[in-house]
Formats: structure tokens, C-alpha cells, sequence
């Protein structure tokens, strides 16, 4: 049986998210002031509305952010390469922890890191 209500706070979520996501979406296409304006005020119209404190916290999040946002949206440049690279830099050092030799260390950091050649992974031609 279907507990009444436990599907308002799911949909206020997911239009809040959907919200986001149109604003998002704006990136690269040159948007206008008004038009990111908006977008923004109804995503933060929704997250108050909704009265959820993770919605809150999101709205809150994206007030923090909004200048980082606002340089992507106009951009559509992100530096979400580097993070990446960063992770697994991150995630080898911690695998590694407790070994004496530093060389090997940043000999995993750099095989793992840099990205492989197409033509490596191919098979070899036969005639």
C-alpha cells in the first residue's frame, strides 16, 4: 500500500533538479542575462517552495558557487580534467602508501595518468 504524500517531497526534488539542469544546459549557447536570470529564479523559487532541506542545501550550494557557475555557463569551459587526474593521482598515492621508493611512485602516478594511444590498443596488422 502507498503511503500518502511520500511522493511530493520526490517530485519537488526532481523538478528542482530538472530546473537546475535547464539552467545548466544553457552552457555554450551564448545565453542572455534575462534568460539565466530566469532560470535561476525558478530553480531558487522551487528549491523554497518544496520547504525540503535538501533542496536548501542545494539552493544554498548553487548561491556559493554561482560565480564558477556563471563563468561556465558563459564559457563552457570546466575544470573537470584535471579533478579527474587529480582523483586518480590521489587514489595511487594512497594505494602506494608505505612504499619506500619514490620513483616507482611517481612512475605509477605517470602510467596511469596519461592517456594511452589509439593505435597501442589495435592489434597488429598481418598480411
Amino acid at each position: 500500500m502507498r503511503r500518502p504524500g511520500i511522493s511530493v517531497p520526490i517530485t519537488a526534488a526532481w523538478h528542482a533538479k530538472e530546473d537546475l539542469l535547464d539552467l545548466l544546459a544553457t552552457a555554450r549557447t551564448h545565453p542572455d542575462r534575462e534568460q539565466v536570470r530566469d532560470l535561476l529564479h525558478r530553480f531558487y523559487r522551487r528549491c523554497a517552495d518544496a520547504d525540503l532541506p535538501e533542496l536548501e542545501r542545494l539552493a544554498t550550494t548553487v548561491e556559493t558557487w554561482w560565480p564558477e557557475i556563471l563563468a561556465f555557463l558563459h564559457t563552457g569551459i570546466t575544470n573537470a580534467g584535471s579533478e579527474g587526474t587529480n582523483r586518480v593521482i590521489k587514489t595511487i598515492a594512497r594505494d602506494a602508501y608505505g612504499f619506500r621508493n619514490p620513483f616507482n611512485q611517481r612512475l605509477r602516478t605517470r602510467t596511469a595518468t596519461t592517456p594511452q594511444s589509439p593505435r597501442a590498443s589495435r592489434p597488429p596488422l598481418t598480411s
